[in-house]
């Protein structure tokens, strides 16, 4: 009888072993590719959204978008007849459910029709523009405009002055014409906030503080475009800046606590403001 040979028991157990060493070696360099993948996707739709916002103006006499999110609970997007608004179209319609900082959302076709409505879609033609592809799950947009892009004049950002010059830095912008100092490269349009958000994107004027959490993506940062069409990404550096953004529910109206934690949050009011006013 001639006997067979096979593998003993000892030499399967090293080579599952050796499989599964280098299944744990290359699996987080995969995920990485995976998210750099999506990352270079996000920063595409967003400086897809720059650009769009740049031809409104061009076609509007050199007059922003609004820059709020209606808020009306049934996906449409109005012209407002009245106030800092009046006669401006809201960039994008109501998607956003009153109960969207507990998970809420409105219907999914709810959430279509109110990108179709919004201003700025006749430039884009494609909802799917709106979103990253890291998004919270059942929710159409990600992306946001900043209070100084003819967004939300709140009292605690401006404390409500629309329009204000500080020098030659105009703070709360209604033409593009007038970002100026510093020039259109380093003022922010869009930010990506990773979820549905009402209004605007808000960040502290007046003090050392943020409005709005940071909110954290794609790794330790987030994905942002400029008035002058190009996209960027953010990594930010102070630990209770990366902790807070990437809570479920991060907190608003955070104080740095460190000197990292201070340039991240002077970093963005530099960007949405163009300048610090503290």
């Amino acid at each position: 009888m001639h006997k067979q040979k096979g593998f003993t028991l000892i030499e399967l157990l090293v080579v599952i072993a050796i499989i599964a060493i280098l299944m744990a070696i290359l699996f987080p360099a995969l995920n990485r590719a995976k998210e750099q993948g999506k990352r270079a996707v996000c920063l595409n739709h967003i400086k897809t959204l720059a650009f769009c916002w740049i031809m409104y103006a061009d076609d509007y006499d050199d007059k922003i978008v609004n820059g709020e999110a209606y808020g009306g609970g049934d996906g449409t997007a109005p012209v407002p007849t009245t106030g800092i608004h009046a006669g401006e179209r809201w960039w994008t319609g109501d998607d956003c459910a009153d109960d969207y900082m507990t998970g809420g959302k409105l219907a999914d076709a709810v959430q279509v029709q109110a990108i179709r409505a919004g201003a700025l879609f006749l430039y884009t033609k494609n909802e799917n523009i709106y979103r990253c592809p890291t998004g919270v799950r059942g929710e159409r947009r990600t992306y946001t405009i900043v209070d100084s892009m003819n967004g939300l004049a709140r009292t605690g950002t401006i404390n409500g002055t629309v329009g204000v010059r500080v020098g030659n830095t105009v703070l709360w912008v209604k033409k593009r014409g007038e970002i100026t100092v510093p020039g259109p490269a380093y003022r922010i349009v869009f930010l990506d906030e990773g979820r549905i958000t009402p209004d605007s994107y808000a960040v502290h004027y007046v003090n050392p503080r943020w409005w709005d959490p940071p909110y954290v993506r794609h790794g330790d940062g987030t994905n942002v475009s400029f008035s002058d069409g190009h996209s960027d990404y953010w990594k930010y550096r102070g630990r209770e800046t990366i902790a807070n953004g990437k809570l479920a529910d991060p907190v608003h109206q955070q104080q740095p606590t460190s000197a990292d934690g201070r340039d991240d949050l002077e970093k963005v009011q530099k960007a949405v403001w163009g300048r610090l006013g503290y």
